[in-house]
């Protein structure tokens, strides 16, 4: 006869699962989840976490942030948005890709066609406003004279097809919300054109910029009302109008200082973090699809195809990646998409290494001999049960990939061998010690700590997840 343990004031009744005020038990978290707390429960990842956002606030709103052109003007009783009218490619890229990647993450929970058509609508309200006055001063007179110049023409056309594809999609995705998974899929590839049409096509600033147009027009009181940027100096603006702006230590004017041809550290410091990190995410991106293609393949079939996969691992090992930038610059020129290319085909061998591992102890377990017996095609079993399984390893390596990425391009740029017409955080420490002006401390000072940060954020970052994912080395009660 046993006891009834809520008759007993002795015996604690304990509640077999936890209340809805304790939140889910960690045993009933599921491993991404899990991962993700232990991974924003680090110090080091927090920080690490907060020095990458604002870098990506700073590539994304750097324009804005710096820039000698100002938000807003009020002259001759009119406004006008000179900093809206210099908007090149890369700026409204930044602000597009920004704005889709919140829109997605707010609607996360939202049906398929309501946020895809909020990104699409976003986008076709941003772009125009750039794009107009381009348009508007170059190409609509160009249209007049057709087929005198049918490179506008085909401009025109394409921005209008665009803009039915844009029409199209905001009617049509909407109503396909509860559609099969392959539409959708069809529907959001046949949207891609828009932003690449809209993105490519029309954003040009004018050919001659004259930086200092509104520092003289506010210099002789032409201006009624002026609305600056915090550093009102873009980054490629070498002040003509001010001989004595060279090699000026940081002061309130300019916050870091100014570097030898006159123009803003901190501005320049702000539009180099773009380069940072595009260099960083995309050649890790090519890196990671190349490793995890051909490891998937050597460790699933193992055998002679992992043999010819191993001789090739070697042979991308054996090539040193600084030398070969070295030479594809100099035969080439100076192209950071090649750049970034070359970094990515080279340092896909570790993320190969650690798939073969990965995909050699799965491919004898239960579930993937189940998925074979079904008759299942190779792609779905490796790509879709084998490959989440063992992905983990692959993300935590590709956080130090990032890191080693941004020195090999920051290596570069100090070598004088980077790009010359977009900022640098390499280039700029390589201009501290050259012209023959000595070394100045505040142009090394500041590039070379935003490297150092950059590169140990990867480091923490990827430590914090190795722990959370990893069951011998996270720390868990």
């Amino acid at each position: 006869m046993t006891a009834d343990a809520s008759a007993n004031p002795a015996v604690p009744c304990v509640p077999a699962y936890p209340t809805p005020d304790e939140g889910p038990s960690r045993a009933s978290r599921s491993f991404t989840r899990q991962a993700v707390i232990d991974v924003l429960a680090s110090r080091g990842a927090l920080f690490g976490l907060a020095w990458i956002g604002l870098l990506v606030l700073a590539s994304v709103f750097a324009p804005f942030f710096a820039s000698s052109f100002p938000l807003a003007v009020k002259e001759g009783g009119r406004w006008s948005f000179p900093l809206i009218h210099q908007l090149g490619p890369a700026d409204v890229t930044w602000l597009v890709a920004f704005v889709t990647a919140v829109i997605v993450a707010a609607t996360r929970k939202v049906s398929f066609g309501t946020s895809v058509a909020t990104v699409v609508w976003v986008v076709a309200l941003v772009v125009p406003l750039s794009t107009w006055p381009a348009l508007r001063a170059d190409w609509l007179p160009a249209i007049k004279a057709f087929p005198s110049n049918t490179t506008a023409a085909i401009a025109w056309c394409a921005l209008l097809g665009a803009g039915l594809i844009d029409l199209a999609a905001l009617v049509g995705l909407p109503l396909i919300s509860r559609a099969s998974g392959s539409s959708k899929l069809k529907v959001g590839i046949a949207c891609m054109p828009l932003v690449v049409l809209l993105i490519a096509v029309p954003v040009r600033p004018p050919e001659a910029i004259v930086y200092e147009q509104y520092r003289e027009k506010q210099a002789a009181g032409k201006l009624e009302t002026i609305i600056s940027s915090p550093i009102p100096f873009s980054a490629n603006d070498y002040q003509r109008d001010n001989p004595n702006a060279r090699l000026e230590p940081p002061s309130w004017k300019h916050w870091m200082g100014t570097e030898q041809s006159g123009a803003d550290v901190f501005s320049r410091m702000l539009h180099a973090s773009r380069i940072a990190l595009s260099v960083g995410f995309i050649a890790t991106g090519i890196a990671v699809l190349i490793g995890v293609f051909i490891g998937g393949l050597m460790g699933y079939f193992a055998g002679t195809v992992d043999i010819l996969g191993m001789r090739l691992i070697e042979i991308f090992e054996s090539v040193p990646t600084l030398i070969l930038l070295l030479t594809v610059s100099a035969f080439f020129g100076r192209n950071l998409y090649l750049m970034m290319t070359i970094i990515g085909l080279l340092s896909w061998t570790g993320h190969a290494r650690f798939i073969r591992a990965e995909f050699l102890r799965l491919r004898n377990q239960d579930f993937v001999q189940a998925a074979i017996a079904s008759g299942l095609p190779l792609r779905s079993i490796i790509f879709r049960h084998m490959l989440p399984n063992g992905i983990t390893s692959v993300l935590v390596n590709s956080s130090f990939g990032v890191a080693s990425a941004i020195l090999i391009e920051s290596t570069l740029s100090f070598l004088g061998l980077g790009l010359v017409d977009e900022p640098s955080w390499g280039q700029l420490l390589n201009q501290a010690r050259a012209g023959g002006t000595g070394f100045q401390w505040w142009i090394a000072t500041f590039p070379g700590l935003a490297i150092f940060l950059t590169v140990f954020a990867y480091n923490l970052i990827g430590e914090a997840v190795r722990d959370a994912i990893d069951p011998k080395l996270r720390k868990r009660d």
